[in-house]
């Protein structure tokens, strides 16, 4: 009867999440947060865009899965760029050190908006005040190679060099 029961409650649970999901997905498949970013936050001239930081590729080694970077990402590594995304505050406060930018705005306070390759550890100078509003951000770029915590880039000795000029379609996404 128990068995009978957990897999009754089992069945359930995993048609539930299936009912709630659209299947309005184009027949292309969903944008990548670099591809979906370019709506959200044009390019830039002078700033480094997120079509050239998402090409990376993953592949096992062994046991381990190892990233590969393209030539045009490894020719920022140790250089002064300038990055435009959304920020992600990593301490408690109004002025952050230390956070992450992303190519796109973060919806879930615990969930990170996009997988490594649109994300920047970015560490300031001085404080940047924390806003919902895009950024840009300049400073020395790291290629992380192996990052214990899954990291692919840093930005150190960074500054906020200004707003980002978003697209209008990202002025009405406002909160």
């Amino acid at each position: 009867m128990r068995k009978a029961l957990f897999l009754a409650v089992l069945l359930a649970c995993t048609a539930l999440p299936a009912r709630a999901v659209s299947t309005d997905v184009p027949p292309a498949g969903l944008p990548t947060a670099s591809q979906y970013a370019t709506t959200l936050l044009p390019e830039t001239p002078g700033v480094v865009p997120w079509r050239t930081l998402a090409q990376v590729e993953t592949e096992q080694v062994g046991i381990r899965m190892v990233t590969r970077f393209s030539n045009e990402i490894l020719a920022l590594d140790q250089k002064e760029v300038k990055l435009q995304g959304f920020m992600v505050p990593l301490d408690v406060g109004d002025k952050q050190k230390r956070f992450l930018l992303t190519a796109v705005p973060v919806d879930c306070a615990f969930c990170l908006p996009a997988g490594p390759e649109a994300l920047v550890e970015v560490v300031a100078k001085t404080s940047v005040s924390y806003g919902v509003e895009p950024i840009v951000v300049g400073g020395r770029f790291t290629v992380l190679k192996d990052d214990a915590g899954g990291l692919l880039y840093r930005l150190t000795g960074a500054e906020a060099v200004g707003p980002a000029n978003p697209a209008p379609a990202a002025i009405g996404r406002k909160k």
